[in-house]
């Protein structure tokens, strides 16, 4: 879009190239043709064509006949003859270039079209243009209201003012004829100027409007196509494409604009292909066409004898197929045709910077290795199979009783110094706590084997028998006894919490 038609701060410059209409290139405009022609002389004897063209508003363009031989360039603002008035124009295009523009359009030298150049603008001229510029949104707001109080069925899409303020023509779209009669009159006396009404296509009307089409890229009518081709679903089949109307489509409602740009290529390729309706005769029967890829030369046929199987066949094939059915011969059946196919290998990616990895710069993944190590003779392993120190503690017990909190390596086979101020677990639950203390050892009389007092204390100073293999004895609980040595019986009874208040108990048993 021009500089004009860009948004602009409360300083007037533009919010997007900030160069507020000096561009380096003569305008930001869509439209803008360079021109190629300008550093090229004429041949001898040939006059430079006295027609420029001139670009207004949502990329109108005419011809203006330079009568008066102004030296104009890409970009100045000029004064035009209008209908009735003057209206105010920027050069978009001089030179011999205008000729193929005027051939293009099919507009002869001589034509009624092509009017005449007042002057340059002035500043006056420039000023009345800009005021009638702003008044072009207000205008196009108070017109669709105007619009929706009669009823009627069009859209008002845009206004523009002719460049000494005394007409608007406004754009609209209609799907159906329209009498708007009754609008221009209202139109008329609300805004004192004169009215034209002008009817556009939606394609003009998603050119003026701007937005992104499905590639992601801004919509080609609005940034750089400045006449519109007719497009028709038979560009659409010359390229194998699906005919979905959503797909299709733009957002004008039409057929995309681009599904012209790459037709002459597929046209060219498609050449060399056999036409769609040609039946191929094989020994199995008539096969048909069903789909084909241009640029990788293959097509896919289907034999209602060999099952509607699709078999894909290569370009050369087929033409080979079709010689041979013209001299009256049937080719071979499609799935040996399809294994004679000579599919493309495949090509792998080039390292054209050298033998540099993608992932050279991360960092490798340390493995979390598990150290199973066989047990060695003469080493222990704990209980999670990891090489170490080995913990003799006792194994635990299934029959409910409580662990031995002694450690493995504390207890010796036949340790005659054990520790005694250990506690007991199997000493009378119901002693006093402020009894004697258990630092001297006592006599007592020997045991007999067979009986055992649940309630007798054990003599820390007393040998527990002597060594034995380890894992040969076992407690008359039934605990395997790990060192070797016999074990006490643990007392099965209820043991009472201690007194906190370090009162003796009365039904405590004294020692004798």
């Amino acid at each position: 879009m021009g500089c004009t038609s860009c948004s602009t701060n409360k300083s007037g410059v533009p919010g997007g190239c900030k160069s507020n209409g000096a561009c380096a290139t003569g305008s930001c405009d869509k439209l803008t043709v360079f021109d190629w022609l300008s550093n090229m002389a004429l041949p001898s004897g040939q006059k430079p064509l006295n027609i420029v063209e001139v670009r207004f508003k949502n990329g109108r363009k005419h011809f203006y006949r330079n009568n008066n031989n102004f030296q104009l360039s890409i970009g100045e603002i000029v004064a035009v003859e209008g209908s009735p008035g003057h209206d105010i124009g920027t050069v978009s295009l001089t030179g011999e270039l205008v000729r193929v523009q005027m051939k293009k359009k099919k507009v002869t030298e001589d034509s009624e079209e092509v009017k005449k150049i007042y002057r340059k603008a002035s500043v006056r001229d420039i000023d009345i243009w800009q005021a009638a510029r702003d008044k072009e949104i207000e205008t196009q707001r108070r017109g669709r209201e105007i619009l929706g109080r009669l009823g009627l069925k069009m859209k008002l899409s845009d206004v523009e003012y002719q460049g000494d303020g005394n007409k608007a023509t406004f754009y609209y779209t209609a799907e159906d004829r329209v009498d708007f009669r009754q609008l221009i009159k209202d139109l008329a006396s609300a805004f004192s100027i004169r009215v034209e009404m002008k009817q556009v296509g939606l394609r003009q009307e998603a050119a003026r409007l701007g937005g992104v089409g499905s590639c992601g890229r801004e919509l080609c009518c609005s940034t750089w196509l400045t006449d519109f081709r007719k497009v028709n679903t038979a560009s659409a089949r010359y390229q194998q494409l699906s005919l979905n109307p959503q797909k299709l489509a733009g957002q004008c409602g039409k057929l995309k604009c681009c599904l012209n740009f790459e037709l002459d290529s597929y046209l060219d390729a498609l050449k060399d292909f056999p036409k769609q309706d040609v039946v191929l005769e094989t020994e199995k029967g008539r096969a048909t066409f069903v789909k084909m890829d241009i640029f990788k030369g293959l097509l896919w046929y289907a034999s209602k004898e060999e099952g509607f199987k699709w078999y894909k066949l290569t370009l050369e094939q087929v033409q080979e197929v079709i010689a041979m059915n013209k001299n009256g011969e049937k080719a071979p059946s499609l799935e040996e045709l399809e294994s004679e196919t000579i599919v493309a290998t495949k090509i792998d990616f080039e390292n054209v910077v050298g033998q540099d990895s993608l992932t050279r710069f991360d960092k490798p993944k340390t493995k979390n290795k598990r150290r199973n190590k066989k047990k060695k003779p003469g080493q222990g392993q704990n209980q999670q199979g990891n090489s170490g120190p080995r913990k003799q503690g006792p194994r635990k017990p299934n029959n409910g009783q409580s662990q031995n909190k002694e450690g493995g390596q504390k207890r010796k086979q036949g340790n005659k110094n054990a520790n005694p101020n250990q506690k007991n677990p199997n000493a009378n639950p119901n002693a006093n706590a402020n009894g004697p203390k258990q630092g001297a050892p006592k006599k007592r009389r020997p045991q007999n084997k067979n009986k055992q007092n649940p309630n007798a204390k054990p003599n820390p100073n007393q040998k527990q028998g002597g060594a034995k293999p380890a894992g040969a004895n076992t407690n008359e609980s039934g605990v395997k006894n790990e060192g070797g040595a016999k074990r006490p019986k643990r007392n099965n009874n209820r043991r009472k919490k201690p007194n906190p208040n370090n009162k003796p108990n009365p039904n405590a048993t004294k020692d004798a």
